[in-house]
């Protein structure tokens, strides 16, 4: 059994402000060693529910954060980008039994973290009319290639919205975001909670995980400077919706990920 585990940082226990999210910034290193440390417990958590393969795809900003030594031995990982449109669950196939998102946070125009966004260069993405989160393109994703989005950890809002998605995913949250700060659960409760929920979720029927895409799709990707906007307006098929806004639709998630990947 194949398992892929995508790891973000900024829903990651304890981590509140964007330093703790930027390599040379205070609190980084800190930050880096428990997003490790999490990706390990849903390594740990997979092996014990039977994986006899993982792929860890690091999804954070440079995509070098974990590295090899992180991992238990036998883990694959997936350093830095490849211009892939799949992006934070490149390399995923229906090899893989299913996906685990470890360290996913609230989107971008929420209130569930001080660190939400969705895709950094972006002030705003909806799609069909809803704000949407990384958390979304990535279950999006697992449902394009057919292939059970079975776990997710992260904060409260993005647990909130896996369950809202499909009350079969497994959830665990490891914080809750309170205006500009956080309230976290302890270190090894997190890793307890990722590590069982991973196993439960893999010993369950993977095939009730499994999420709907919807028959068409409708984007709107904001920014804060309107000179993004009018250069991404060119894009084919995307039309300047307001000074700041691009619109784009299409019944094919890929050509929403293409899109994606030459506008951010």
């Amino acid at each position: 059994m194949k398992v892929y585990i995508s790891a973000d940082i900024e829903g990651i226990t304890g981590v509140t402000h964007w330093d703790e999210t930027e390599v040379g910034k205070p609190g980084y290193e800190a930050s880096r060693t428990q997003m490790a440390a999490e990706v390990r417990a849903a390594c740990e958590g997979a092996a014990k529910a039977g994986a006899r393969e993982i792929l860890v795809k690091d999804a954070h900003d440079t995509g070098r954060n974990l590295t090899a030594a992180d991992l238990p031995p036998g883990t694959q990982l997936l350093r830095g980008w490849s211009g892939h449109p799949l992006a934070m669950v490149e390399e995923l196939d229906q090899s893989c039994a299913g996906v685990v998102l470890v360290g996913y946070h609230a989107p971008a125009g929420s209130a569930g973290s001080p660190l939400a966004h969705t895709l950094s260069p972006l002030h705003l993405l909806e799609i069909n009319g809803q704000p949407a989160s990384e958390f979304l393109l990535a279950a999006y994703s697992a449902a394009y290639v057919g292939v059970p989005l079975l776990f997710v950890s992260g904060d409260e809002a993005t647990c909130a919205e896996a369950q809202r998605l499909n009350a079969r995913i497994g959830a665990f949250p490891v914080k809750r975001g309170v205006g500009g700060g956080t309230i976290s659960v302890d270190v090894e409760q997190a890793l307890a909670g990722i590590r069982d929920g991973v196993a439960a979720a893999l010993k369950g029927d993977p095939g009730l995980c499994r999420v709907a895409l919807p028959e068409r799709f409708t984007v709107a990707v904001t920014y804060r400077d309107h000179p993004k906007a009018y250069r991404a307006s060119f894009y084919p098929g995307a039309t300047l919706a307001s000074s700041c806004t691009v619109a784009f639709a299409s019944s094919d998630f890929l050509d929403v990920l293409r899109f994606l990947l030459f506008v951010t």
